[in-house]
């Protein structure tokens, strides 16, 4: 196999790839969901119930990626699931690239004002800085279009809102207490900028 075809469509649409992405990516979200199991009590307990929705961010974009991978292993059995599909590869895309670059943005800046990395933290990295590389790799693979790739947008900004309006944001280091507000400001421009990334990704992949 060429080096150049290493990440190449037949690559990364061959069954092997997509059973073991989705294996790992699976039991990645299992345990994304039960790294927050503390804050989704707390969020139940203190909140409205409503926005523990908005909680578990890189689980649930980790979840979105899964499923994409699903309607890539069978095609045929959910092609009456197509509207579904798209809206699922455009939140995919865009909360992956946008959480993933968030976890090691936040993990990285909470280091460089006092914070210890331990192992777990370079655990998080490695599996977040994963979650964006891979949702980018596979817009090749997807159906969405451009305005799917908007409403997942528009969902992302409208968790944004949500976690820094009734403070439901992710557990932050605790050198980052005092910097919420940046981080909010950060966090939506992340936002926009993943749409971004998936908007070009899905360009260079109309023209390959």
């Amino acid at each position: 196999m060429k080096i150049s075809d290493l990440w190449g469509t037949k690559f990364l649409s061959s069954r092997f790839i997509l059973w073991a992405l989705f294996v790992c990516n699976l039991l990645g979200t299992i345990y994304g969901y039960i790294w927050y199991d503390a804050q989704l009590l707390d969020t139940w307990r203190n909140h409205p119930h409503w926005q523990i929705v908005f909680v578990p961010d890189s689980p649930t974009a980790s979840l979105f990626f899964t499923l994409s991978l699903l309607f890539l292993l069978f095609p045929s059995k959910l092609a009456k699931y197509f509207r579904l599909r798209t809206l699922i590869e455009g939140l995919a895309v865009v909360t992956s690239v946008k959480y993933g670059v968030w976890a090691v943005t936040m993990i990285f800046a909470g280091a460089y004002q006092g914070s210890e990395l331990v192992w777990q933290d370079w655990m998080l990295v490695a599996s977040h800085l994963a979650m964006a590389v891979e949702a980018l790799l596979f817009v090749r693979l997807y159906k969405f279009g451009t305005f799917m790739l908007l409403g997942a947008g528009a969902w992302t900004l409208l968790n944004d809102t949500v976690d820094y309006t009734y403070e439901v944001y992710p557990w932050l280091p605790e050198t980052l207490w005092d910097d919420v507000p940046e981080v909010a400001v950060f966090t939506v421009i992340l936002t926009v900028a993943s749409v971004a990334a998936g908007w070009l990704a899905l360009k260079q992949a109309k023209r390959a």
